[in-house]
């Protein structure tokens, strides 16, 4: 296939033929596309749907996790089984439109290796999730120096050979813009994308993320700056607790006199 598109999946039993639908006629005819199913554990009977639906259409596919290890390892699983030049990653829960796919796939043909969406009158509950995204935006672009408007948006289409420098765990999926330029030196492109309310099911993330998500953008600003000399890291470190040493020596040696 020219074209995958890779969505991940847990307990989206109620969405899962529409958006399975809405994927064929938004692409009909216009590449050689396959649609990479990943079942990330699901508890109901998203996988048995997910399955009947890859008999019916021999473009759908069905990737099955033992348990539900997150949405950025569901997210990896997909990348590793697709095998189109350009990838295209959406969520399951129909609030991205597949609609808004040929948009993205026409920006890489530009010459980008990334493009991201960003979701213009974003359906969501403000306090929950539209705040906590627009901070959460502005702290990664200023540790990360990569100012990206939605770093949440699911709805992203690379280049293969991009994904083959990077490699995602945790929930390192948020940070995927962050990634590509300062480890792959990735170009980035990103325009706007639509974004529907929620129809079916329950969202499967909240505040209690912020804590994962901050050790991450940690991890990733530890890995951008010190990939090249890990030691220069440990010296840094080394040289801070050394200074501490000295002034608390200071401070006991003027206490004993």
């Amino acid at each position: 296939p020219e074209l995958s598109v890779i969505v991940p999946l847990f307990n989206e039993e109620e969405s899962v033929s529409y958006l399975v639908e809405a994927v064929k006629e938004a692409l009909g005819e216009t590449w050689v596309w396959e649609l990479v199913l990943v079942d990330d554990g699901s508890t109901d009977h998203t996988g048995e749907i997910g399955s009947s639906l890859a008999h019916e259409d021999r473009r759908v596919r069905l990737v099955s996790l033992l348990r539900n290890y997150c949405q950025t390892a569901a997210m990896q699983a997909g990348l590793d089984h697709a095998r189109g030049e350009v990838v295209v990653s959406m969520d399951g829960d129909l609030q991205n439109d597949p609609e808004d796919i040929p948009s993205l796939v026409e920006k890489i043909e530009e010459g980008f290796d990334l493009v991201v969406g960003y979701r213009v009158r974003r359906r969501d509950r403000i306090l929950t999730r539209k705040l906590p995204s627009w901070a959460a935006n502005r702290v990664i672009g200023i540790v990360t120096g990569v100012r990206i408007r939605d770093n949440g948006c699911s709805l992203k289409a690379y280049r293969r050979d991009l994904l083959e420098r990077i490699h995602l765990y945790s929930d390192m999926h948020r940070f995927i813009p962050a990634m590509a330029v300062t480890i792959a030196g990735a170009r980035v492109a990103q325009i706007p994308v639509r974004h529907h309310v929620r129809e079916f099911g329950e969202s499967k993330y909240g505040l209690s993320r912020i804590w994962k998500v901050t050790s991450d953008l940690i991890a990733l600003k530890m890995l951008s700056s010190f990939r090249e000399l890990p030691l220069l890291m440990f010296g840094i470190g080394a040289l801070f607790a050394a200074i501490l040493a000295l002034v608390f020596i200071g401070l006991t040696t003027i206490a004993i006199g």
